[in-house]
């Protein structure tokens, strides 16, 4: 295609490639900053716990609980920038790192693009990597060829083998099951004295009765006696109404009423009385000749 298109512009096909090879060298394939410089310093400050929450503070991490895509990308950038920083990368470096994981990340997220395809793209990252030629130099310009060769392995083992997991994670939809049960559950009602407290409100006898009970009656005794003073002291309006359904009677009305009680009453009750005598003192008679009579 090159050759074709030399040969169409009147240039040899050997210096179209050439001027296609400094193109690609010059050329900036990582456009984007992922994290500021100040961002890359706070990170290296921390310890790997201080690392994962800053990221997602960075990053704005909100559902890390509930969303799988979150706490995989957390994962991901930060098991990343701890590897360079144990590899004593510098703060310039450390940043380069970190946007040529978010620059292949994005190609297979955003631009879905293949395995094959993205590591050309790497390739066109690191290009110049370890050339004097400033028209040459790549975006990974700042590392050593020993460095690059590290970030390869490093790549081949966190994103390049399980790349079909992370295209099934971006690029497969699925379905969320939302699983609740409800339950109906039925509260005893408060205690209130005398009735007992809930078996998790329990406490010890000695401590309700010293805490509790005591004081309840304690203030509870004094309306009571308020009470038996109240009853004891005379009403001048009962006493006034007592005298005056008293002096209603006469004697003879009370006699009259006396000897209005039927006789039947009267003689059914000294019935009653005689027998009960009379069982009575034959139970003493038997007792009597029991304790005369010799065994």
């Amino acid at each position: 295609m090159a050759e074709a298109e030399a040969a169409e512009a009147g240039s040899p096909p050997g210096q179209a490639e050439d001027q296609d090879q400094d193109a690609v060298g010059g050329q900036k394939i990582i456009n984007q900053t992922f994290l500021s410089l100040s961002q890359i310093t706070a990170l290296s400050e921390q310890n790997v716990e201080g690392v994962q929450k800053k990221l997602e503070e960075f990053l704005n991490f909100k559902q890390l609980k509930t969303s799988l895509k979150e706490a995989i990308l957390l994962d991901y950038y930060t098991a990343g920038f701890w590897w360079a920083k144990e590899k004593n990368f510098s703060l310039v470096q450390l940043s380069g790192f970190m946007d040529l994981l978010n620059f292949l990340l994005e190609n297979l997220r955003d631009k879905h693009m293949t395995l094959e395809d993205n590591i050309k793209e790497l390739g066109k990252a690191m290009a110049g990597i370890g050339e004097t030629d400033s028209e040459r130099s790549g975006d990974m310009d700042v590392f050593s060829i020993e460095q690059a060769k590290a970030i390869i392995d490093y790549l081949n083992s966190s994103l390049f083998k399980p790349y079909k997991l992370y295209e099934h994670l971006f690029h497969s939809p699925r379905e969320e099951l939302v699983i609740s049960n409800k339950y109906v559950i039925e509260l005893a009602p408060p205690a209130v004295t005398p009735f007992p407290p809930l078996l998790e409100e329990g406490m010890p006898l000695e401590s309700c009765e010293s805490l509790i009970v005591l004081p309840i009656f304690a203030e509870m005794e004094p309306k009571g006696s308020d009470q038996e003073g109240h009853l004891e002291e005379p009403c001048p309006e009962a006493e006034s109404l007592e005298a005056g359904a008293v002096a209603a009677f006469t004697v003879e009305d009370q006699k009259s009423a006396v000897d209005g009680i039927p006789n039947e009453i009267i003689g059914n009750l000294e019935a009653e009385i005689n027998e009960k005598l009379q069982i009575q003192e034959e139970a003493y008679t038997l007792r009597t000749e029991k304790i005369k009579s010799p065994k």
